[in-house]
């Protein structure tokens, strides 16, 4: 007589636990992309480029030691060079950022 109330017991449970699972996945499926996806920078440059966007276009932190900021620049030329079908203005806004992420052109001017 127990053998029948425990079986039942054991597919009630299972069938509960595989509704839940399925309207979990659903809920999961439903979310939008961006909420999983990382940020990257939009793009659009400013008049004048400031050590935040120089490390947004290398994709590196604005207190990156300098051999991190040659390996990302190299790492972002690469892919943007203008003798392999790059932009020659993005391959000069990105030897900027990293110009300015070294130190030799001072970053944004003065407020004041």
């Amino acid at each position: 007589m127990t053998t029948p109330l425990i079986t039942g017991i054991a597919v009630a449970a299972a069938a509960y636990v595989s509704r839940y699972g399925i309207q979990a996945w659903q809920a999961f499926k439903a979310r939008p992309p961006t909420a999983r996806m990382r940020k990257f920078y939009e793009g659009g440059f400013h008049p004048q480029m400031t050590r935040r966007e120089a490390s947004l276009i290398l994709g590196v932190r604005e207190s990156t030691p300098i051999d991190k900021v040659r390996e990302a620049h190299r790492r972002v030329m690469v892919a943007n060079h203008p003798d392999a079908g790059g932009s020659h203005y993005l391959a000069s806004k990105i030897n900027e950022a990293k110009e300015i992420l070294l130190g030799k052109i001072k970053s944004g001017g003065s407020a004041f």
